[in-house]
């Protein structure tokens, strides 16, 4: 396709980019990108900028690919309405790999606010869908991330088929984050076959990735095998350096799982290595989490702690507080290990150990109250919530803390009030994930869009069209699977007898002070 005033030999090598990309030759297709932008102009050299943005997304250089889509756009009409939305989704993407999820949000906010003035109803509006998806996939705001992936999922079945695998995979990675895990694997099969059908190599090469992170997360570690390899292979050879990083990370949980810790450290530590090339912020300290557990089970106690603290920070510094959450919760669980292992547990790592359980157990706790449906909280409370809380109370009963367990008890035993709306996009909790190989790790399926079609290159995820029954049947799970329950309100405080104090006050106000969330509603009633 010819870009205004760009002549025949630069849509040649456009065409050229393009086609090395669809091949895996992502270093290839970037440098016919950026040779095309250092010696043309005006909107061909706007194209080409904005695909070899994409392809530094692509082989890890998040930073380098901001830079070249922001230039991209202080060059570009103000009214390029096709052009300008797309290079605002792959900007967001870059921005997500950074951890800039604001910054991310933005742009799309963006993008949908023109394809919507202009009634862009084509791929584009998919791929902005999906990428807001993947913004609160993130966030891990579930009921908003199930809302934005079945929307996208319609309008992919709709306006472009041969992108219906990524809602088909976002929805369960979803799925499988609040517990619906053989949903999830069907989903993830179908977007597979959706790919396959379609003759996009990357994109099956990432649901390969996704569908064995979810067999490690499962204890399938067989089933995990086959896929990961060749996805990895397939990574490493193309020189995707940020998800060969993911895969490494999913080969150390596979050989941690075994028992392997050096060879899980040995991953783990190559799986860091890509992500700081790349910049990639979350995806650095997930894998110090995972890094420091190897520590505290081989005994490197201070440097488990000092990557602990450090993961902890690159959270906080992007306002996820329920990952800080989770790490704690996490962390508590090292510590139990530490206690149990000595004769005598140290009073101060037994104090600290009470604070950080108790504190995250009541912020992972409050997620169910903010699930969509009555099934997902009970399947919530029963796989995550009720673990945490168990290990609070295992604490408590260990320090001989009497009043702190009576108000551990009030406050399981209270019941659950009817609200009359559900709570707003941007306060849903996130949810922590079970113990032990679940924790912070890559979010399963959740893949963002790929570059969107520039003028002059037809990125697209294949030229197939998907047929047959997997989108129709995707739209049928969905729409059964989001379907919404009666919403209900946080947990009240409660006023205990016979002094009337707030049950777990200062834990509830610890919690909300280091996660950056309400964890009980501003209600008081009695015990």
């Amino acid at each position: 396709m010819a870009e205004d005033g760009a002549d025949d030999d630069g849509s040649k090598l456009l065409a050229e980019g393009a086609a090395a990309y669809s091949r895996g030759e992502v270093a290839q297709a970037l440098r016919l990108f950026e040779n095309i932008a250092a010696t043309s102009t005006e909107g061909l050299r706007v194209s080409a900028l904005v695909n070899a943005a994409s392809m530094r997304d692509e082989i890890g250089d998040h930073a380098g690919a901001v830079l070249l889509f922001r230039e991209a756009l202080e060059e570009m009409p103000a009214d390029a309405i096709e052009k300008r939305p797309a290079a605002l989704v792959n900007l967001s993407q870059a921005l997500q790999h950074v951890g800039d999820l604001d910054g991310a949000q933005q742009a799309l906010e963006q993008a949908r606010t023109m394809l919507t003035e202009h009634n862009n109803e084509t791929h584009l509006r998919v791929a902005c869908l999906l990428s807001l998806t993947a913004v609160a996939f993130h966030r891990q705001n579930w009921a908003y991330a199930i809302e934005l992936a079945t929307e996208s999922l319609d309008a992919a079945v709709r306006f472009a088929p041969y992108l219906a695998g990524h809602p088909l995979s976002t929805l369960g990675g979803i799925y499988f984050e609040t517990g619906r895990r053989e949903l999830a694997l069907d989903f993830a099969q179908q977007a597979l076959a959706a790919f396959d059908t379609a003759g996009d190599h990357n994109a099956v090469a990432e649901t390969e990735q996704n569908l064995a992170i979810m067999y490690v997360r499962l204890d399938r570690f067989d089933e995990a095998e086959q896929p990961l390899r060749s996805s990895q292979e397939y990574f490493e050879q193309a020189g995707l350096g940020y998800r060969a990083g993911v895969g490494l990370k999913t080969m150390g949980f596979l050989a941690e799982g075994r028992g392997d810790a050096d060879r899980a450290y040995e991953l783990y530590g190559r799986s860091l290595a890509y992500f700081r090339a790349s910049e990639a912020a979350l995806d650095a300290a997930d894998v110090q989490a995972r890094l420091a557990t190897v520590d505290y089970k081989t005994g490197r106690f201070d440097a488990g702690e000092a990557l602990l603290a450090a993961a902890f920070t690159a959270y906080a510094e992007r306002g996820l507080g329920l990952h800080c959450a989770q790490l704690d919760f996490w962390h508590a669980a090292l510590l139990e290990m530490v206690l149990e292992q000595s004769e005598t547990p140290d009073p101060a790592l037994l104090s600290r150990a009470v604070d950080l359980s108790i504190s995250s157990a009541l912020a992972i706790d409050a997620v169910r109250y903010t699930l969509p449906n009555g099934n997902q909280r009970e399947q919530w409370n029963r796989q995550i919530a009720d673990p945490a809380m168990r290990m609070a109370f295992r604490f408590a009963y260990l320090s001989g803390n009497g009043p702190v367990l009576v108000d551990l008890i009030e406050t399981q035993c209270a019941g659950t009030a009817l609200n009359a709306s559900p709570p707003a996009h941007g306060t849903e909790y996130a949810a922590a994930r079970q113990l032990p190989l679940e924790l912070l790790d890559p979010p399963a399926a959740a893949d963002e869009p790929p570059p969107a079609p520039q003028p002059g290159m037809p990125m697209q995820l294949g030229t197939g069209r998907q047929s047959g029954g997997a989108p129709q049947l995707g739209t049928a799970l969905a729409a059964v699977a989001a379907s919404a329950g009666l919403p209900v309100a946080p947990p009240p405080r409660l006023a205990v007898a016979p002094d009337g104090h707030i049950a777990l006050d200062a834990y509830i106000t610890a919690a909300e002070q280091r996660y950056g969330r309400p964890v009980r509603d501003s209600r008081v009633l009695p015990a």
